[in-house]
């Protein structure tokens, strides 16, 4: 809960532009992407455009040319901040088929949550087996929130924005008698069209059972740690301030209130009415100001869970919408902003080994580490290239040293791939049978010198 208001503390944020933050071209060919995920233990990544289309991509980066769904103008309105939002398959997925959507309804532009099943083509869905869920009235169009996802305790939890215009004008965010600006939570399973979780803060009492917490302005992203159920939720501000939270698993049940419209991070905004104190809301992790830069919206994005690069561990990555800045939240709260894109960022997505995405213009991008790159290599004149590699590694000795042997060992010194180096300016390496993952490359010289870098595997 909020003791203090750590003014200062909280809204300075780490400006470090010693970029280590790369893209890297993964598929190609979308419109409009708002998604990517996967089912539980699944290599494929599921990418939502907004339009209407759910597109499979395969481990290669190839995207199937049939979509997974499609959800036509007959049921679906999209454009602006409306359109097929969220996915989220079943814990079960693999045995039941099930998956669930959020996508703004045809007419009267209410925010749907329905069920459809996988079809015998595990690439295509069933589209006749729509069920609908829930339904949630918009009053205004734009902040629908988006984003729907399986917590660690199994339960379906679904981000409600404030219901539109500006400033919540009907102060829906702290009103428990609604379900817009809140974090829903309802069991898919234990009933028909779905069930209310037992541990709910207002089951039995004044306020909707499917309420998890309030006070949200517009939670268009948040995410899970796939590895310790931490929650991480990215609350797009109002015209000044952009908030990340964080809520430690075991995830409370005691009805957290997010502030919002009283307050906007951890600044009063409008406490006309019923407001908490500050100090009885949840304070924000981190948050940054737009002031005189062009940062306005927060995309919410993943804890790094991976393997690959190191040193991502331990940061929550985002962006800002209007920049295309990736920047990361560390263990202390502090925002370091690590690249600025050429593009504007729509989501983050997450594959089954907890390696990180992002949606830009028609392009998913895999997140890398430029870091890799080695002082030992660089100093001395030798490349080694692509990093991170696939199948194939090139290394080129552009100061010709007389080298004797080229070694790529584990993390734990295992030797997994030694070859013998010639006097070639160029040599050509073949890792196609190494398991991806972070590795040393060691170059040893005629002299008995060792150079030493990083090297990932795909």
């Amino acid at each position: 809960m909020k003791k203090t208001i750590l003014f200062i503390n909280l809204l300075l944020s780490v400006f470090g532009w010693s970029q280590s933050i790369a893209l890297q071209s993964f598929a190609t060919g979308f419109t409009a992407p708002i998604e990517i995920t996967h089912p539980v233990n699944d290599s494929r990544l599921f990418v939502v455009q907004q339009g209407g289309l759910i597109r499979i991509v395969n481990p290669n980066g190839t995207v199937n040319a049939t979509p997974f769904l499609s959800l036509g103008t007959s049921v679906i309105v999209s454009g602006g901040e409306r359109g097929l939002l969220g996915l989220a398959f079943h814990p079960n997925y693999a045995t039941n088929g099930y998956f669930y959507v959020n996508y703004t309804r045809a007419g009267d532009g209410a925010t749907v949550i329905a069920r459809y099943s996988v079809s015998a083509d595990p690439n295509v869905a069933n589209a006749s087996s729509g069920t609908v869920l829930l339904t949630v009235s918009q009053p205004f169009s734009n902040h629908n929130g988006g984003s729907i996802k399986f917590g660690p305790d199994g339960y379906l939890y679904i981000g409600m924005g404030d219901g539109g215009s500006g400033g919540d004008p009907g102060n829906r965010a702290q009103n428990i008698t609604e379900n817009l600006g809140k974090m829903l939570r309802i069991d898919v399973d234990s009933a028909s069209p779905y069930g209310i979780p037992p541990a709910n803060p207002y089951v039995g009492v004044t306020g909707n059972d499917e309420i998890w917490a309030i006070g949200m302005r517009n939670p268009w992203k948040f995410s899970f740690n796939r590895l310790n159920g931490d929650l991480w939720i990215a609350d797009v501000g109002q015209n000044a301030i952009e908030e990340i939270n964080k809520i430690t698993s075991p995830l409370p049940n005691t009805g957290l209130n997010f502030g919002w419209r009283c307050y906007e991070g951890n600044v009063a905004y409008n406490n006309t009415g019923s407001c908490p104190t500050y100090a009885n809301t949840v304070a924000p992790v981190a948050v940054y100001l737009h002031g005189s830069t062009s940062r306005c919206s927060v995309t919410g994005g993943y804890f790094y869970t991976g393997s690959t690069y190191p040193n991502f561990s331990g940061k929550y990555f985002f962006a800002d919408y209007c920049t295309g800045e990736i920047g990361w939240v560390d263990n202390s709260g502090t925002i370091t902003w690590n690249y600025d894109g050429p593009g504007l960022i729509t989501t983050f997505g997450e594959d089954k080994d907890g390696e990180l995405y992002v949606a830009m213009g028609n392009v998913i991008y895999k997140l890398t580490d430029t870091s890799l790159a080695a002082t030992d290599f660089e100093q001395n004149g030798i490349r080694l290239y692509p990093n991170p590699a696939k199948t194939e590694l090139s290394m080129t000795n552009n100061n010709n040293l007389d080298l004797k042997s080229f070694t790529i060992t584990d993390l734990s010194g295992k030797v997994v791939l030694q070859q013998t180096l010639s006097t070639m300016p160029i040599y050509t390496i073949n890792v196609a049978a190494i398991t991806k993952g972070l590795y040393l490359a060691v170059v040893e010289t005629q002299s008995g010198e060792r150079l030493t870098t990083k090297v990932a595997i795909e």
